[in-house]
């Protein structure tokens, strides 16, 4: 049964839907591929994705090929109600509303996985986290599961460390064609957008602190950069820290930069990145953010106990001033701006990302998995990167057999 916030929200969620289906092509092609060969007939996929309007479509999709959709959120503030209500209305099992407590929140993952999934595609880890550890006995069905983040892949590999991931998982996030651009170009586009729509605020001349420089810190890096910004990276890794030197940003600890920067967007996947030390070093007026899974990277807790007012300024903004007059304020809650702040990634680059979990997916029903922790196929990874040339009018060459022998061979002759 589902569990949403109001059916009659439909409409507008089947237009969200249908605007971006014609802008997914590559998945558009999967779903006629699975509509003819029904690779989930029978079977029950429990998915855990930011509830939007790609995320739906890629519900659909799956439908298509004969699956039973047992679908929630992955995060309070990212569910769009009316696209629940859209999916329900099509007939999909939907437990999931915006802006839900913690505890609705966890009894949304668990009424969907309690349905006794054959197939999960997660998040963050909750879904299969909450599998683990309040439903073992389920997990003996699961015949695997896709993970599309960072975060989450590094909470399979804890699990599978010490012994404890009782199915295998798929790093989708770990293909080619998820991180090179969902990670790069779909975070730094949507962080942007997010920050921008709530705000409504120039970036351009102002100093933005991107903490992290994975590829998703690229990316906000580059397109703050893109803006007018002058930009500040800090990093644990130094080679990350050279990597960001040669691609022309300044690095420096956080606490010195704490000092300068307007904008702050988090994006480490990792908690207490800015806190009360580097907050008292802040200027009056700067805005801070986060882009990682969780909201644990900007202590907003320890904010909250720091200020001796605490207001909301707009919108999905929250000012605390501080005892030394200067008021800082948080975006979304600190939870991921792009998505409670926005639509999250456009619509051409979750093609491609959601087109890996679904061939994913299929893979796992039709090959299956020897192991616990799995990389994507090569194969899934060019054949979604061949797909999108094609959707984009684009051909490429191919090796000759002569380019091939020569590239296999160790011969000098």
């Amino acid at each position: 049964m589902s569990n949403i916030r109001e059916i009659a929200l439909a409409p507008e969620g089947h237009q969200k839907i249908a605007w971006v289906e014609g802008h997914m092509p590559v998945l558009r092609s999967i779903r006629e591929e699975f509509e003819r060969d029904q690779p989930f007939a029978g079977k029950k996929i429990a998915l855990s994705i930011h509830l939007e309007a790609k995320t739906a479509y890629l519900c659909k999709v799956l439908a298509a090929g004969g699956a039973q959709m047992y679908v929630t959120g992955s995060n309070p503030l990212s569910t769009q109600d009316d696209v629940a209500a859209a999916l329900v209305e099509d007939g999909l099992t939907v437990c999931a509303w915006h802006n839900a407590t913690p505890e609705e929140y966890r009894s949304h993952i668990r009424q969907t996985v309690s349905c006794g999934p054959d197939i999960v595609i997660d998040d963050g880890g909750d879904l299969v986290e909450m599998l683990h550890s309040q439903f073992p006995h389920l997990c003996e069905k699961v015949i695997g599961g896709c993970e599309e983040t960072t975060t989450g892949v590094l909470r399979l590999r804890s699990m599978d460390r010490d012994g404890a991931l009782k199915f295998p998982m798929i790093m989708v996030n770990d293909a080619q064609c998820k991180f090179l651009f969902d990670n790069r170009y779909g975070t730094g586009q949507s962080v942007w957008d997010g920050i921008n729509r709530t705000t409504n605020l120039i970036v351009a001349g102002k100093t933005v602190v991107v903490c992290g420089y994975g590829w998703c810190g690229k990316g906000v890096a580059m397109r703050a950069k893109g803006l007018g910004a002058k930009v500040i990276v800090t990093e644990i890794d130094p080679i990350k820290a050279i990597e960001a030197i040669m691609d022309g940003f300044e690095v420096m600890p956080m606490l010195q930069a704490a000092a300068m920067g307007d904008f702050f967007v988090t994006v480490t996947g990792c908690r207490d990145v800015i806190t009360k030390a580097h907050f008292e070093q802040m200027k009056d007026g700067a805005i801070l953010c986060n882009a990682g899974h969780f909201d644990v990277e900007v202590d907003v807790a320890g904010l909250r106990e720091m200020a001796v007012e605490i207001k909301e300024q707009r919108h999905n903004i929250v000012g605390y001033k501080l005892p030394n007059g200067r008021w800082l304020s948080v975006l979304a809650q600190g939870r991921l701006v792009n998505l409670a702040s926005g639509d999250g990634h456009p619509a051409e680059i979750m093609d491609m990302s959601f087109a890996i979990q679904a061939l994913s997916a299929r893979w796992l029903v039709e090959k299956g998995a020897t192991q616990k922790i799995n990389q994507v196929p090569r194969e899934i990874d060019e054949d979604v990167a061949r797909r999108k040339l094609r959707f984009e009018g684009c051909d490429i060459d191919t090796l000759t057999p002569a380019q091939q022998q020569y590239l296999e061979s160790w011969s000098v002759e």
